[in-house]
């Protein structure tokens, strides 16, 4: 793959702009973590399993080959991947059909980004599909474009998903903001080299060198995102 990504390492003014922001999706922009949770607990009691709550902690966050593949190792459930996978994505739309709530400041946050033009990427583990159902409710005019797991051979938390936003953008990776609310996608967001913000929902995310973590998209607006890129160093909050 080709991009245009500038180069890295002058210390003029443009180089400390922020280029672009990568939004992930689920437990980040819609509250929808535990939707996924009830989805996978429903499919899997028709299997004839009931899963045990420590399991959650394992697949929150993570694309959808490496939790139905843990999932069935777990149970030791009778079923393939690919069947699973479909069943979990059915039961995972049936309950976004009826409606999503955004989590609180997602949507000012999205207003504002538009409103400043600022080059906006939606990048998700969640599939195709879902991310169309999504849009939806979050409004498609406030992306410049989408990546969703089943897009790539891999996803979160490899660098990829981050990696492909940026080509596709031709922005420089460390010129840009991610905002997640797992370990998962906060892993993939730094190996991408991009400034991450982590808005944990389910599960905890631990501060780290580099890594800002903050309580709630409410804290979150352009201004702090582009503090982000003009800090010399990262900075654990």
């Amino acid at each position: 793959m080709t991009s245009s990504i500038p180069a890295v390492g002058t210390r003029t003014a443009e180089a400390a702009t922020l280029q672009a922001v990568f939004l992930d999706l689920d437990g980040t922009l819609v509250d929808t973590e535990g939707f996924w949770w009830e989805a996978e607990a429903e499919v899997f009691a028709t299997l004839g399993h009931t899963l045990d709550e420590r399991h959650r902690t394992v697949v929150v966050g993570g694309p959808m080959s490496r939790s139905a593949g843990y999932l069935i190792r777990a149970t030791g459930a009778d079923i393939g991947l690919a069947e699973l996978s479909t069943l979990l994505n059915a039961a995972f739309a049936a309950r976004i059909a009826r409606g999503v709530e955004l989590m609180p400041g997602a949507r000012r946050l999205l207003s504002e980004l538009a409103a400043h033009r600022v080059p906006t990427a939606l990048v998700t583990a969640s599939h195709r599909t879902v991310v169309g159902h999504m849009l939806r409710s979050l409004g498609p005019e406030n992306f410049r474009l989408t990546v969703a797991g089943d897009d790539l051979v891999r996803t979160k938390p490899h660098p990829d998903p981050y990696l492909t936003a940026a080509a596709r953008l031709g922005v420089d990776p460390a010129r840009c903001a991610v905002v997640e609310d797992t370990l998962t996608g906060v892993r993939a967001g730094e190996a991408a080299g991009c400034r991450v913000v982590a808005v944990p929902s389910v599960t905890p995310v631990p501060p780290a060198p580099g890594r800002t973590v903050v309580g709630s998209l409410e804290e979150v607006d352009l201004p702090f995102l582009q503090a982000l890129i003009t800090e010399s160093r990262g900075t654990v909050h």
